[in-house]
């Protein structure tokens, strides 16, 4: 479960980084929990070409954060926020990070 729910959070960050093939079978597999045979039958393709697209997009979305470490830096921020005691200056960051 724990793999899966980072591999949704890398594609909340990065999605706009996929192609559409790829946010479309990523999404109907972990959001939508249909299967590759499933997702195959609904677009017209091949079960392989669905399993090739999803793989590909998990392999783009690790290596985006691998390079960009977005997620690693946000929960950094959201670690030193706690520290902050001026309650106008911690809500202006939370605003600031969640847009």
């Amino acid at each position: 479960m724990e793999e899966r729910n980072k591999l949704i959070l890398l594609y909340d960050y990065y999605k706009e980084l996929l192609n559409d093939s790829q946010k479309e079978y990523f999404e109907a597999y972990y959001f939508d929990n249909l299967s590759l045979a499933e997702i195959a039958e609904k677009s017209n393709v091949s079960r392989n070409a669905v399993h090739k697209q999803i793989k590909s997009s998990i392999e783009k979305l690790e290596f985006f954060e691998e390079k960009l470490n977005i997620i690693n830096k946000h929960n950094e921020i959201k670690k030193e926020l706690e520290k902050i005691r001026d309650e106008n200056i911690k809500q202006r960051i939370t605003e600031i990070i969640e847009s």
